[in-house]
């Protein structure tokens, strides 16, 4: 019986160490799956989140007033969707519309690059609506007008919390972009860095000091493309996900 015991713990054990090894080996390979550019984990997906871009084509994407599919100056490479340096591809926008939704990105520029994210599109022709800007904040002249015109900001209306933590040119920098209801917030490598509410009293206030002072829809809630800004400069782009709310 003794013998018996211990052939079955021996068992036992060998089961336990086959299995914790199993383990080891597989947690790697579902670390990678989760790290993956451009794709999304069952949580993601069980929640309503969808890529924006698939990681290798351009599918979803146009350029504003032109058919599905035309996209000229940026490429879909090695995971990244990019913009080459004065291309002349012009603005991208996403075939789909968003209201209410919860947005986040990767993106880097090259050193003294400029460009910017846009949404709530209230004349998509011109490109004109809000921006969370990407800059290089060191180089760039435009950093050099104010906080207002920095990266993360509510492009030349807001400018972002001052202890925003930002990575230099070449490096990746992930972002955020909330908007619910009327409410809207820039967050910028895991810290929030400013909030909004379309339409209110303070907002018109701060566009009327802004180079939009003219454009009286400009911050009201509206339903637009998603944009992705041509200012001429390197710019690129990955882990592109939505999530309507």
């Amino acid at each position: 019986m003794n013998y018996l015991r211990s052939l079955h713990s021996i068992s036992s054990g060998c089961m336990m160490s086959m299995l914790a090894l199993a383990a080891l080996l597989l947690l790697p390979a579902l670390t990678r799956a989760a790290d993956q550019p451009n794709t999304l984990t069952p949580d993601e997906q069980s929640v309503g989140w969808k890529l924006l871009f698939d990681g290798s084509t351009l599918a979803g994407w146009k350029h504003p007033g032109k058919p599905v599919g035309s996209a000229k100056g940026w490429t879909a490479e090695d995971g990244v969707l990019k913009l080459a340096p004065r291309s002349g591809g012009g603005d991208l926008v996403t075939n789909e519309q968003f209201e209410n939704f919860e947005l986040s990105f990767e993106w880097k520029i090259a050193p003294g690059a400029n460009s910017g994210l846009k949404y709530n599109l209230v004349s998509p022709d011109r490109g004109l609506g809000c921006e969370y800007q990407l800059l290089d904040d060191e180089k760039h002249s435009d950093a050099k007008v104010g906080p207002q015109r920095q990266t993360a900001a509510l492009y030349d209306v807001i400018p972002p919390a001052a202890e925003k933590k930002l990575h230099p040119p070449g490096e990746w920098n992930s972002s955020r972009l909330v908007v619910k209801g009327n409410a809207v917030e820039h967050w910028l490598n895991g810290n929030k860095v400013l909030g909004y509410e379309l339409g209110s009293a303070q907002l018109k206030a701060q566009v009327a000091k802004s180079k939009f002072k003219g454009e009286e829809a400009f911050g009201t809630k509206t339903k637009s493309a998603i944009l992705l800004q041509d200012h001429s400069d390197e710019v690129s782009f990955r882990n592109l996900k939505i999530r309507p709310l």
